[in-house]
């Protein structure tokens, strides 16, 4: 194994995983990961409700003014219990991991437990313990002229879109938005989606790293080119063109 290197490991509720240890330290190995659980477990779409909360992240670099290596390890609570099994995965035997913040927004198990009766998989146990070498290939969208839907790759399945929003607060404003973005998204996108609301009073880091100075800010994670809507939501059918604009 390479000394310097990130590693990611996804649990599933029924105690499967499914890892990547990267020397590249690629992005985005998260998607990945969940795509390779949704082929793996035959999933109607790539399970991303498990990010954060069944996740574990290592990052082993070299300090460039001691040489030393240094690292930083991070496991969310419901995942805690698999610390030694991640040190065999990783080589790092012995070392104790750092708890991550829990986010209840992201990682509340009543939420979580909603998704059980459309993947009954993941909280199955099937003793999987796969490691991801390679990043899958992002999937292709072909653009249909005036028709906001998304074609399927080559090999004939469909992606789901990774959807971010960012809002200042809980207000009546907030909730109408909300209300209007997940109809339009569910009667116009035609693909599986996940979408994050985020707060920027409680997350301000999140904000920050996602490179968001106003509210509302909705940012098209995965498929790739990242994409930003800012401003008024009021043209929903606008909202969705860019959504499902060509990822070329």
């Amino acid at each position: 194994m390479a000394q310097v290197f990130k590693g990611i490991a996804l649990f599933t509720p029924g105690s499967d995983l499914v890892y990547c240890i990267d020397p590249s330290k690629q992005d985005r190995w998260h998607i990945n990961l969940c795509i390779a659980l949704q082929e793996k477990l035959g999933l109607s779409e790539p399970p991303h409700f498990l990010v954060p909360g069944y996740t574990a992240t290592i990052d082993r670099w070299r300090d460039p003014k001691t040489g030393d290596l240094r690292t930083m390890a991070e496991i969310y609570p419901p995942v805690q219990r698999y610390q030694a099994l991640l040190n065999v995965m990783f080589n790092t035997h012995g070392l104790k991991w750092q708890v991550a913040q829990w986010q209840e927004e992201s990682c509340s198990p009543m939420v979580l437990e909603t998704y059980r009766h459309q993947f009954p998989q993941l909280w199955q146990r099937h003793d999987l313990v796969m490691r991801l070498d390679t990043p899958q290939p992002r999937e292709q969208e072909i653009a249909v002229p005036s028709t906001p839907t998304i074609a399927t790759s080559s090999s004939s399945k469909p992606f789901s879109y990774v959807l971010r929003m960012f809002v200042s607060g809980h207000n009546a404003a907030t909730e109408k938005t909300l209300k209007n973005l997940h109809q339009v998204l569910e009667q116009g996108l035609g693909q599986p989606y996940t979408l994050k609301v985020i707060d920027v009073f409680k997350h301000p880091e999140q904000a920050e790293l996602n490179h968001v100075a106003a509210t509302p800010t909705l940012v098209r994670v995965y498929p790739e080119p990242v994409r930003k809507i800012v401003g008024e939501f009021e043209d929903m059918d606008k909202i969705l063109q860019i959504i499902s604009a060509n990822n070329e």
